[in-house]
């Protein structure tokens, strides 16, 4: 499984957008960061509520030079078959990945061996390629894309400011903190 601060191996999947079938890389967002959201299954009760949020909120992703990734264990063909038929899945404009083999699933460490799913997980990568954020938890909890795009936010702002760190629920244009190595005898 990756960790942070590496960088994450290269995969070609098979993924659904705007209605078309094809063949994408993930070396092909390099220069761009990248939000993948992995979920259990299409067709089911708590996913379209995650996807039809990150749908609602795609254009303040892609404001900040972000493509996000949606990933299950489904094919393409069933994501073509729920986009046809969710009005909350026909929203989404980002690339819907198949991973029916599990492999992507498996090497960001969300497979679920005996189920043959996906754990919801979501991964923030840079533009270089290197993780710098993961969550993952039980599929019986859904997650906030606005606290996703919160994180990414941060991320993009250490990023961009050396030496400089956001507290708690920091929020663009809220004070960050500078740490310091000066903190002998004053603990």
């Amino acid at each position: 499984m990756i960790i942070i601060g590496h960088k994450i191996e290269d995969f070609s999947f098979e993924a659904f957008q705007n209605g078309v079938i094809k063949k994408l890389k993930l070396s092909g967002y390099r220069g761009k960061w990248l939000v993948l959201l992995f979920y259990p299954a299409d067709f089911t009760f708590i996913c379209p509520t995650e996807l039809a949020e990150a749908a609602d909120y795609y254009s303040e992703f892609k404001k900040l030079g972000t493509e996000i990734i949606s990933v299950s264990a489904d094919t393409v063909f069933v994501h073509k078959a729920w986009h046809d038929n969710s009005p909350a899945i026909k929203k989404i404009k980002f690339p819907m990945a198949a991973d029916p083999t599990g492999k992507l699933c498996r090497y960001f460490g969300t497979y679920i061996e005996e189920e043959g799913l996906s754990f919801r997980g979501t991964f923030i990568i840079n533009p270089q390629g290197i993780l710098k954020a993961y969550e993952i938890h039980d599929n019986s909890i859904g997650r906030s894309i606005k606290e996703i795009l919160r994180k990414l936010q941060a991320a993009i702002f250490v990023g961009k400011n050396k030496g400089l760190v956001c507290p708690a629920s920091w929020e663009p244009g809220k004070k960050t903190l500078k740490p310091s190595l000066n903190l002998v005898g004053k603990i």
